[in-house]
């Protein structure tokens, strides 16, 4: 598996890289106590991307280096602001399978290949603290340039690149930045080497339409529906290096986006067309069961956990401990299973297509170019009216297996009712980001009440299977009774959380 690491750098313009009189001394930063001359580098990298550059457009880089401490295959995946996420695999002749996976969610499948060669003399010096303890690295980069796609030209220029050290404190990148910028040394606008030499070299290169459509009206219901759906697809698509290698909370994080883009989808027809978006919504829900699966059983074992590690000791009779580990091997794995199958399967690359087309060309219905306050008002009240109708039958319903069900219908009534309200907040401000609120709060009382419902299942099973192989079955019993209690509890506080939701107030003020 590639190795990964965090990546913080800011890039200047820079004259020229054999006289640096035009370089402020880094030592008027206080944590800064020594520039030290490491020498130069000869770097040579090609860098790969599909022929319509997919990689470029997803602030990604994928190249192949030689030359410096680092050869090798690096992939960069953007994080939040100065930082990118660097995965490094060994040299290889082709592309390793790993990191090809990771640029799956980009590529969508698509070809990759060589599209430019930069040849770089890099010039280094580090910065250290009073301890020796190295800071960060300046580079002065004289770059070569060479687009290798059909009709190459070349460029040439220099750079100064400024980047942290994994363990240093961010802070000390905008102190730099300081001295640089009262020295007059310009930050380049540009986020990447590769995206400059793309300008520079291959000013025709093809590059994939621009996500926003032209005939969308600025300010319209179909620009903020369409800005919302753009925003989940990029989260989906982010997140599947991360679900790849298992990160944490990354399965979740995925499986919400499909969720709230399958909401948004359906609450929104008026905006968007459903004979479009519908085998959409069919797709990310089977995406979002494949998720689920590993998902759940994350859910439930830290649940499960937290009600064992409740119990005081004497009261743990049995291997309680061990029988549930072993049930988390085995379930977890065939979860993961499931999780890697589907990322690696033809429908999840043919939905990544779809996305891409809906954004790129948003099946936009005549309503798209109304005002938005009309448009969204209407959508939300309607997602509100159906999940009231849920709350009112569970509430109706009497207590047993059923009214679990009516609770579990309210719940994900509740999810869509949220939903619906984000893509709104622009147009629609507090009242419609009030009203989200109060759903969330009855969204979270229903979402603990049917995690307890599964947890108990799931206990009942163990218990069964526990006296089957002759073990005492009390512990389980008194974790069942704990889940039962919880139940108990979310129920009788559902109808207080409900009446704050559903005060009339909320809904009159998306009606004027």
């Amino acid at each position: 598996m590639a190795q990964s690491t965090r990546e913080t750098e800011r890039k200047y313009e820079a004259p020229a890289a054999e006289d640096t009189s035009w370089l402020p001394d880094l030592t008027k930063v206080d944590a800064i106590a020594s520039v030290v001359d490491r020498g130069t580098d000869d770097l040579d990298a090609v860098y790969y991307d599909t022929v319509d550059l997919r990689l470029v457009d997803a602030s990604a880089t994928l190249r192949h280096r030689t030359g410096g401490a680092d050869a090798g295959w690096h992939l960069k995946l953007p994080l939040s602001g100065d930082s990118r996420e660097e995965l490094r695999a060994p040299l290889s002749d082709t592309v390793p399978d790993d990191l090809r996976d990771l640029v799956l969610s980009r590529t969508r499948g698509a070809e990759l290949r060589p599209v430019v060669r930069l040849r770089t003399e890099r010039h280094r010096r580090e910065f250290v603290d009073a301890g020796g303890t190295v800071l960060g690295e300046l580079s002065i980069d004289a770059v070569e340039a060479e687009s290798l796609l059909a009709g190459a030209t070349r460029a040439s220029w220099t750079e100064l690149e400024v980047e942290l050290s994994e363990s240093a404190d961010p802070q000390l990148l905008r102190a730099v930045d300081k001295v640089l910028r009262e020295a007059d040394v310009k930050r380049l606008p540009g986020p990447s080497k590769l995206a400059r030499a793309l300008e520079e070299t291959a000013v025709g290169a093809p590059r994939l339409p621009d996500a926003r459509a032209e005939d969308v009206v600025a300010g319209s219901a179909g620009d903020l529906v369409l800005a919302y759906v753009e925003k989940q697809v990029r989260t989906l698509v982010e997140l599947d290096p991360a679900v790849r290698r298992n990160l944490p909370d990354s399965v979740h994080r995925m499986r919400v986006a499909c969720r709230r883009l399958r909401s948004v989808l359906r609450s929104y027809r008026s905006v968007l067309d459903r004979a479009a978006t519908d085998p959409v919504r069919g797709e990310l829900k089977w995406l979002a069961g494949e998720l689920g699966v590993e998902r759940d059983h994350e859910v439930l074992q830290e649940r499960l956990d937290a009600g064992l590690g409740a119990l005081p000791r004497e009261l743990v009779l049995g291997p309680v401990t061990a029988r549930l580990q072993a049930w988390h091997v085995t379930k977890s794995s065939e979860a993961r299973t499931r999780t890697q199958d589907a990322l690696a399967s033809p429908r999840y690359l043919a939905l990544l297509d779809s996305l891409a087309g809906l954004v790129a060309r948003p099946p936009l219905r005549r309503k798209a170019a109304g005002k938005p306050k009309d448009v969204m008002a209407k959508a939300v009240l309607k997602e509100y009216d159906r999940f009231a109708d849920r709350v009112g039958i569970a509430l109706e319903t009497p207590p047993g297996p059923d009214r679990d069900v009516a609770l579990h219908q309210a719940r994900k009534a509740a999810k869509k009712a949220r939903y619906v309200t984000e893509p709104a907040r622009v147009s629609l401000g507090k009242p419609v980001q009030r009203l989200g609120k109060r759903v969330k709060s009855v969204q979270k009382v229903l979402g603990d009440h049917q995690d307890s419902v599964v947890a108990r299942a799931e206990l009942r099973r163990m218990a069964a299977a526990a006296g089957t192989s002759g073990e005492a079955s009390f512990t389980w019993g008194l974790l069942y009774g704990r889940e039962q209690t919880v139940a108990g509890e979310r129920q009788r506080e559902l109808p207080k959380a409900w009446a704050r939701a559903s005060k009339p107030a909320l809904r009159k003020a998306l009606r004027r």
